[in-house]
């Protein structure tokens, strides 16, 4: 009789229904609030480290000064290219339209951090200072600095302390270390940031990379940077090049090889699957907290929803508050998980130097995820309102 007073008096109340049933055990909604706003932050951080892989991934392939790329049939990623011999870029200059086909050679390094001594690995890219390879101002007004021996650009957005030897950089002060049994000369700085791979990277010439890398034969390049004429078709030129060169290489567009280092981290790396992963291991958490509170308070309020349809109200009424309800702990634990997110976001920037960010894109993206992981809830917990009969009033 208690539950049919209740439900007679919310007649008469303009609030919604759903948002009354919620607020009536408050424990309740808490534990909902906080189950939705832990299954979103966990969506937030997996979305943002996979999204922080592919752009890490990819900073230098983005930032290429070139028309077309010529990368080793057995290259993997920017950190995996293999190498090929020398004389494909030779052979490339001789088909019309192309301009210039420049070396890069790619290694990593241990280097010794200026600042504290401790060793880590660095990407080292050693490029021909006469041509930029990349479209980074700072490197390219410092190539002249490069050809000295054993000069280097350092990334100043690299992991690791290294605020005091920037400092000293700026001011103009010599700033020296060691890479291997070499001593080095930080002659500059720009920025592009971390990778999963490697705390950061240095720059420098082509000569003073073979000469970090004894080993390492000048004919051994990594990557091949193609430009052509102004007026030469990009796509006839690459074709032609494909077709003269031999099967050992292939020739890619800038931005077609900036989708081969995406495709390899989204279907040949393991890490972008445990990224996916783990968005969908949040997705279904969130699914069944929320499946078990509306199931328990569809439960509760059996009798309630039995009045309803004895009063004559249809199903799809009672349904509509189960939704209501699944709406109201969407945006309800939604917006702390933003907010959680966002200063989690920073924290992990701040520690890893990886480019961890917030675009609206993402938040849109999780909104909507939130939606349906409570309304999937609340369409699965609608299933116990058949057994709302009106003789339970009785």
């Amino acid at each position: 009789m208690l539950g049919l007073i209740k439900t007679l008096k919310t007649l008469g109340d303009r609030t919604p229904l759903g948002l009354k049933q919620l607020k009536h055990d408050r424990l309740r909604l808490l534990t909902a609030i906080a189950g939705i706003t832990f299954a979103d932050i966990l969506i937030f951080m997996q979305l943002g480290f996979a999204d922080a892989l592919y752009k890490s991934n990819t900073q230098y392939p983005r930032a290429l000064q070139a028309d077309l790329v010529i990368i080793s049939t057995q290259a993997k990623n920017f950190g995996q290219l293999r190498t090929f011999t020398r004389r494909r870029l030779w052979q490339a200059q001789d088909v019309p339209g192309v301009v210039s086909a420049e070396p890069l050679y790619l290694g990593s390094v241990q280097w010794r951090n200026p600042q504290n001594r401790q060793q880590t690995s660095m990407l080292l890219i050693g490029q021909n200072p006469s041509q930029p390879a990349f479209d980074l101002p700072d490197v390219n007004a410092k190539l002249d600095t490069i050809r000295l021996p054993d000069h280097v650009l350092f990334d100043q957005a690299s992991r690791g302390s290294y605020d005091e030897m920037i400092e000293q950089v700026n001011r103009g002060e010599r700033v020296t270390t060691e890479i291997g049994l070499r001593t080095v000369e930080v002659a500059g700085l720009f920025e592009v940031g971390a990778s999963f791979s490697d705390d950061g990277a240095l720059i420098t010439s082509d000569q003073n990379f073979l000469r970090l890398f004894p080993k390492r034969e000048a004919g051994a390049v990594s990557l091949g940077l193609i430009n052509l004429e102004p007026e030469a078709d990009l796509e006839q030129v690459r074709a032609e090049l494909a077709a003269r060169l031999p099967d050992d290489v292939q020739v890619l567009t800038q931005a077609g090889y900036v989708d081969f280092e995406l495709n390899d981290i989204q279907s040949a790396s393991p890490i972008g699957f445990v990224f996916g992963l783990g968005s969908a291991m949040g997705f279904i958490v969130g699914v069944v907290i929320v499946y078990q509170v509306l199931s328990t308070d569809v439960n509760s309020h059996l009798g309630e929803y039995a009045t309803f349809r004895a009063m004559g109200y249809r199903n799809s009424y009672l349904l509509g508050i189960v939704v209501e309800e699944a709406i109201i702990l969407s945006v309800l634990g939604f917006v702390p998980g933003l907010v959680i997110a966002l200063g989690a976001y920073q924290l992990t920037a701040a520690a890893t130097a990886l480019p961890l960010a917030m675009p609206t894109s993402r938040a849109i993206t999780v909104l909507t995820l939130t939606f349906v992981m409570c309304g999937a809830s609340g369409a699965i917990a609608t299933r116990r309102l058949q057994a709302a009969d009106p003789a339970d009033i009785f």
